[in-house]
């Protein structure tokens, strides 16, 4: 597994490295996307799925956000034909990818194995075996969630709830007409 984590972390410096030199703003705002995906694989290896779950939807919502703001600011055109170097780099890229795809899956245990019989200290084996007794919950599910786990479960929505709503805020159509003249006229105030 460690082969994997470095194939990870230096793509993670290529695409940062190309996000810091490209001088088109697409482009940069492209590699952070890709930078940020590969942390939430490094993150889904690790086996946080949860916050891989969390980075990918703040980085999509993130990424949105800065293409619309770089839309506006950059026109990026494509005229004529594409470039060698280009299609042989964009060729080798998604290779790589899909060579990395394929042995991370490989890594992965059969679906269904229990983190308990791969890992021997896992916190969840103290969660199932001792939860209700420590906690004093109705159910296991609750004392995990909000006893065990309560700020990581609270962080986690905050974290969603701002993105949404960040993302909302940015996506939306004007939603307040512009003052005319004649609504000032008639406004008593």
């Amino acid at each position: 597994m460690p082969e994997i984590f470095v194939v990870l972390l230096l793509l993670m410096i290529v695409g940062a490295l190309v996000a810091i030199e490209t001088s088109n703003l697409l482009s940069s705002i492209i590699s952070v996307g890709a930078v940020g995906a590969l942390v939430s694989i490094a993150f889904l290896l690790l086996g946080a799925p949860d916050i891989a779950i969390t980075q990918i939807v703040v980085e999509i919502l993130v990424l949105v956000i800065l293409i619309r703001a770089t839309i506006t600011r950059d026109l990026t055109t494509i005229a004529g034909d594409r470039e060698l170097f280009g299609m042989l780099a964009t060729i080798a890229m998604v290779l790589v990818l899909s060579v990395l795809t394929v042995s991370m899956f490989r890594e992965f245990p059969p679906f269904g194995t229990a983190v308990m019989d791969r890992v021997a200290d896992a916190p969840s084996r103290t969660y199932l075996q001792e939860g209700l007794q420590k906690t004093g919950a109705a159910n296991i599910v609750t004392s995990i969630v909000l006893d065990f786990r309560g700020y990581d479960t609270l962080g986690e929505a905050t974290v969603l709830f701002c993105s949404i709503l960040g993302a909302l805020t940015i996506l939306r159509r004007k939603a307040r007409k512009v003052r005319t003249e004649a609504d000032e006229e008639s406004d008593p105030a």
